[in-house]
């Protein structure tokens, strides 16, 4: 049975990307003896998913058969989006520590899958996500050390991600990080250090 993995590019620092890097040795693994498997890269550098806009969200709320065109359109990458996701069974997806938190791009995204009736439900009183049986591994780089020590509780990545994927019912979610870039004493550790624990890492 083949394989489909989602690999998500968010950081626009190219093939010099830590992120990218680290994300790219996770497919690089995954793909080890499963020639069947199919990756699609979803680049949101170089296409970005748009805001929320008024119309999109009032599209949402109303019955498909009463769409506008406008809506109808609005609606179009997020229908997108979504189906890429529900087709995938793997999930890859470099993150670069912007200011504490995920890239931009990365937030538009999840706001285009977050979707009630689609992604997640409240049908039976409680939330359930219905984006079952999937596996995500998240590539994350960053400057300082945001793991352990001080800087611990700045890192908002991680644990905002680990929140709306599993809200979309992706639970099983896997992290490594590339730490340390911008430290000296760190820096020229830092991507050997995470491209090792992949390589080490039992998939």
């Amino acid at each position: 049975m083949s394989q489909k993995i989602l690999k998500i590019i968010t950081s626009t620092n190219g093939e010099n990307s830590f992120s990218n890097q680290l994300s790219n040795a996770v497919v690089a693994k995954l793909t080890v003896g499963q020639p069947d498997t199919e990756v699609q890269t979803l680049d949101l550098t170089k296409t970005p998913l748009p805001y929320l806009t008024s119309t999109h969200i009032s599209a949402v709320y109303t019955p498909a058969e009463a769409h506008s065109e406008e809506q109808k359109t609005a609606l179009q990458y997020s229908d997108e989006a979504i189906q890429t996701l529900l087709d995938s069974d793997v999930i890859v997806i470099g993150v670069p520590l912007y200011n504490f938190g995920i890239p931009a791009v990365l937030k538009g995204w999840i706001d285009q899958v977050a979707r009630a009736g689609k992604t997640f439900s409240y049908a039976d009183g409680s939330p359930k996500g219905l984006v079952a049986n999937k596996k995500v591994y998240l590539a994350i780089a960053s400057g300082a050390i945001f793991s352990e020590g001080p800087y611990k509780s700045y890192d908002f990545s991680e644990s905002y991600l680990r929140t709306v994927l599993g809200f979309l019912g992706m639970t099983d979610v896997t992290t490594f990080r590339v730490e340390g870039t911008a430290i000296p004493d760190f820096a020229a550790n830092a991507l050997p250090k995470a491209l090792s624990s992949v390589e080490e890492f039992v998939f």
